[in-house]
């Protein structure tokens, strides 16, 4: 088991470092860089510009460096705790992340429980009530959930809490708590309003999880292994939930390490729509205006929400699943 997670976490460190290396050269792909579009604004305004001031701003940029130097430069400082200065906004990478990274993980954890808080249950019982009522009712909403584009899932939720509830519903407090101070009636205000984005990012994952449950559940209920323990006379509830449901599991914990990923992104989107201040809209500010030190950091964080996520995932299945225990 100690040689199972030490090889894990090696595996961790070398996806890390591809990783970065593939994000800072597919950043820089484009055309231009971020001086380039700084000197364009500024000519459109004053006209021509002296070369000597583009030559300038290059260097304070640390721009005329190739891409290979630019890299080492910017991982020598990640190593020591510093992920370079925006372009864009001018400060510190690292302070740009931490006033969005609450607000992120708080967002992620609680749209990942309530995802499977939701998904799992509802999966075990389209599987054990198949063709009832409430299965094809549960079945028409994953189809939903699926389809639906989580930005207009947002525009729906923004129009149904606008109007029925009275309630504000940009960002994740109302006008007059959102420059005030931290306290129990502003915290009470973030509570109401965070419904909105775990419900519209988390919707497709727990329509496509509840149906990967149900079907996984239901191939597992047909195997010969619970025809008897059935004819056996074993308890239905004891015999379902200590060996089927268990097996079922395996699909859902091996797909925690993508969930988290894809919630931030998906909180790109949604976080534009309800204007939510989280890593995904600053990463996509970043790219837009190629700020290649914050969008390589905000990827890298990505990357290891990824990594940490297929960890924790790993480490479940061999504790749910006692024939990967015995591999390891």
């Amino acid at each position: 088991m100690k040689a199972y997670i030490i090889r894990r976490l090696g595996y961790m460190i070398l996806t890390l470092f591809l990783v970065s290396v593939f994000a800072f050269i597919v950043i820089q792909l484009p055309p231009g860089d971020y001086v380039s579009a700084y000197i364009s604004k500024i000519q459109s305004q004053m006209g021509e510009i002296d070369p000597e001031m583009v030559a300038g701003l290059r260097a304070a940029y640390g721009l005329d460096k190739s891409m290979l130097e630019q890299y080492f430069y910017w991982m020598g400082n990640i190593f020591r705790g510093d992920f370079g200065t925006s372009f864009e906004w001018n400060r510190p990478v690292i302070e740009l992340i931490s006033e969005r990274l609450g607000v992120t993980v708080l967002i992620s954890v609680l749209t990942t429980l309530v995802t499977y808080l939701l998904a799992i249950p509802i999966g075990i019982y389209s599987a054990r009530k198949q063709y009832s009522i409430l299965d094809y009712v549960f079945t028409v909403i994953g189809f939903i959930g699926v389809a639906t584009p989580s930005f207009f899932l947002a525009l729906v939720m923004m129009y149904i809490f606008s109007t029925q509830f009275g309630m504000s519903v940009g960002g994740l407090n109302s006008p007059e708590f959102a420059n005030a101070p931290m306290s129990l009636a502003k915290l009470w205000d973030t509570a109401l309003h965070l419904p909105i984005p775990i419900l519209v990012i988390g919707f497709q994952g727990i329509a496509s999880t509840m149906r990967v449950m149900r079907s996984t559940l239901l191939d597992e209920l047909k195997r010969p292994y619970v025809v008897a323990a059935r004819a056996r006379g074993l308890e239905e509830n004891h015999m379902i939930y200590r060996y089927p449901v268990r097996v079922a599991l395996n699909p859902i914990i091996s797909s925690i390490g993508w969930m988290l990923p894809n919630i931030v992104s998906g909180m790109t989107v949604t976080g534009i729509v309800l204007n939510v201040p989280t890593i995904g809209t600053l990463l996509y500010n970043a790219l837009l205006s190629q700020d290649m030190y914050l969008s390589g950091s905000c990827i890298l964080i990505l990357a290891f929400l990824t990594v940490v996520g297929m960890f924790i995932s790993d480490m479940l299945l061999v504790l749910v699943d006692p024939r990967i225990r015995v591999d390891q």
